[in-house]
């Protein structure tokens, strides 16, 4: 049993980060298979992803050194655009941290941005929780 809790833990957290995983399918597979505290899972999901995205944080708190550096992987024009939206909309643009596509990348911006680690703790936390919850309230048959 443990073992399951064990990978849906590295699978939120390789989720969270640039890699291209996904951690929903495992939730849904152990919610399912009604062999696992649900509680439980959601805690191991969400704390898997919130470090994950984590790591992404304190890789955009250093990566700015290397941005004049031929293998960076993203533009200045990009970069700049990033910033932009980060200064317009500040730290509740993390609530959007669980998204697809954008959530990895936003939570790496608020990194450079230089976004107090509590605050995005709690925000992404929250994002992050929140949407382990619908996806288990939605296998559940409770929300439809």
């Amino acid at each position: 049993m443990g073992a399951a809790y064990f990978g849906l833990f590295f699978a939120a957290f390789g989720a969270a980060t640039l890699l291209p995983l996904q951690s929903e399918a495992l939730l849904v597979g152990l919610i399912v298979s009604e062999r696992y505290w649900l509680w439980g899972l959601l805690a191991v999901a969400t704390l898997g992803n919130v470090l994950g995205s984590l790591v992404n944080w304190w890789l955009g708190r250093g990566i700015e050194r290397f941005q004049d550096r031929r293998w960076f992987p993203v533009s200045p024009g990009h970069m700049a655009k990033a910033r932009k939206h980060y200064e317009r909309y500040g730290h509740w643009s993390l609530l959007l941290s669980w998204l697809p596509v954008i959530g990895d990348p936003l939570t790496l911006i608020a990194g450079v941005m230089r976004e107090p680690l509590g605050r995005f703790l709690l925000i992404v936390t929250l994002a992050k929780g929140a949407r382990y919850g619908v996806l288990a309230l939605l296998t559940l048959g409770w929300l439809g």
